[in-house]
């Protein structure tokens, strides 16, 4: 898929991600895609299935390709629908690391960067700043652990799991 951005951007390698709604409300669902309309410039018609864990709410997800940087207007955009339940990733680039957003009703927004591997990579000051603020304490692991963004991942994994007979694209944790 090509969004109408591509042209200014003609010299960058075009980026590509995945909209993962892992739980929406029935009734929000055409303003999420309209909310990807906006942001990438292409009609959105996402196909919908039941979410399980969540009577009446729905799933689905979305491949797309668009100017790096994309992947962040992206989870901007969907971040201001409260009871959403989502992720965004976005693959890097050559010159540019990606990145994985994940947004929980509870929990608010995580955002990760992601290396040419495919692995969180967290920099050495988030590193730093965790040890400074643990201080004498065990609280390093704890810590560690909001930088991994493991809160996320576990109530998430639920989520990730698609209803019989639904299309599926698993995420899964590194580490």
């Amino acid at each position: 898929m090509s969004s109408p951005l591509m042209p200014m951007y003609a010299d960058a390698t075009p980026a590509r991600g995945v909209v993962f709604i892992h739980s929406c409300p029935r009734a929000l669902s055409p303003h999420v895609e309209w909310a990807l309309t906006q942001v990438l410039e292409v009609d959105i018609s996402l196909e919908w299935t039941g979410q399980p864990v969540v009577p009446g709410s729905v799933r689905a997800e979305w491949s797309w390709q668009s100017p790096p940087g994309t992947g962040a207007a992206l989870a901007s955009s969907l971040a201001g629908f409260a009871p959403l339940r989502f992720e965004v990733t976005e693959e890097p680039t050559p010159g540019r690391e990606g990145e994985r957003y994940a947004v929980t009703p509870g929990l608010g927004m995580f955002r990760a960067t992601i290396g040419v591997h495919g692995d969180m990579v967290v920099n050495e000051d988030r590193l730093r700043g965790a040890m400074s603020d643990a201080g004498e304490s065990d609280d390093l692991q704890s810590r560690l652990r909001t930088l991994l963004g493991a809160d996320w991942d576990e109530e998430l994994e639920p989520f990730r799991y698609a209803g019989e007979g639904a299309s599926v694209r698993w995420l899964h944790r590194v580490g």
